[in-house]
């Protein structure tokens, strides 16, 4: 299994990031995928979840209708837009796998600053 995040970087208060997940090594497209977060110091929180069809998408209460959670299926990859973005939204981002049996798996992180 491979995960690879991308599309982070440094954003001002109120503005926009669309993050990306590329996947393989598995069926994908069988497969809900998790957006997480680590903010500096804190633990990790889980952010949205997509189903394997893409018919359900889930968010953590914190997110409040400002991030959209999607995916291609043809293409294995998982997205994350994020709008209206806030400085407590700055964290490390990781796209997470979980398999029926064993731990999660995440790809390496991909830094969101939030910050005027």
């Amino acid at each position: 299994v491979q995960l690879m995040e991308s599309g982070g970087g440094l954003a001002q208060p109120g503005g926009s990031l669309r993050l990306s997940c590329a996947a393989s090594g598995f069926s994908f497209s069988q497969y809900a995928m998790y957006w997480v977060r680590q903010a500096p110091g804190k633990g990790r929180e889980w952010v949205s979840r997509i189903l394997a069809d893409g018919t359900r998408t889930d968010y953590a209460d914190f997110v409040e209708g400002r991030f959209t959670i999607s995916r291609d299926n043809g293409k294995n990859t998982v997205f994350l837009q994020m709008d209206n973005l806030r400085s407590e939204d700055t964290a490390v981002y990781y796209c997470e796998l979980r398999p029926e049996e064993g731990p999660p798996y995440r790809g390496q992180g991909t830094v969101v600053i939030v910050s005027a």
